[in-house]
């Protein structure tokens, strides 16, 4: 689903934000990216979703060149990744259920199947009594569900996210990684930045550390156990 191949990233010529990435992640695994603020952990991300291109190196997405991908291709490129934000990124002029319904809207998919999906998404997510609210009435934790769900609404095969407990206390993070988990189960491949070693210390998965800009691969939560 992922391969990294060499992968460097610099800005304007200077010392390497990422330097020398390589790993593989395969179809329907769940993995955890972590390292120290500033180790090019968003950077890593943000070049599978094509919002930074490489210096040099090769990166394959779900069978995709990412290299050969034009810039006018990227907006349908996008269509298979869900991605989770720390910060929500949620539009607070619009309801939960319009939240979640843009993914759809932009893909012009027809107004019973918006309904339908969108509340399927809502119900997984616990929220579906609540589509009719504003996101500002919601705690932060049901925030982040919104984004979730807003993430998946559109079926991709692979979800992406940045620090997504990051804003949030450790029941409430341990809920939102057990939905990860529940994607994960079901097919979907699974790839999560963040700092947070006491959570992801308890859950069985893969563990890719950066560290000033290099990784390493292999390692699994459960040597942090």
């Amino acid at each position: 689903m992922i391969e990294f191949d060499r992968v460097g990233k610099s800005y304007d010529g200077r010392e390497e934000v990422l330097s020398d990435i390589h790993f593989r992640l395969a179809r329907g695994e769940m993995a955890f990216l972590t390292g120290h603020s500033g180790a090019g952990k968003s950077t890593l991300l943000k070049l599978m979703m094509l919002m930074e291109r490489p210096s040099r190196g090769n990166i394959i997405v779900g069978g995709q060149h990412l290299g050969k991908i034009l810039q006018r291709q990227i907006p349908y490129y996008r269509r298979h990744i869900g991605v989770v934000f720390q910060n929500h990124q949620l539009l607070f002029d619009r309801t939960v259920f319009a939240n979640v319904a843009l993914p759809l809207e932009v893909t012009g998919t027809p107004v019973k199947e918006v309904a339908r999906r969108v509340r399927a998404a809502l119900d997984k997510v616990g929220l579906l009594k609540k589509e009719k609210l504003n996101p500002m009435q919601l705690s932060g934790g049901e925030q982040q569900r919104i984004g979730i769900a807003r993430a998946v609404v559109n079926k991709p095969p692979l979800l992406l996210a940045d620090e997504p407990t990051g804003n949030l206390d450790p029941e409430l993070s341990a809920d939102i990684m057990h939905l990860f988990e529940q994607f994960n189960q079901v097919g979907v491949t699974v790839l999560i930045a963040s700092h947070d070693l006491a959570l992801i210390s308890h859950l069985r998965h893969k563990l890719l550390t950066l560290r000033d800009g290099r990784l390493m691969v292999g390692q699994s939560t459960e040597v942090l156990a």
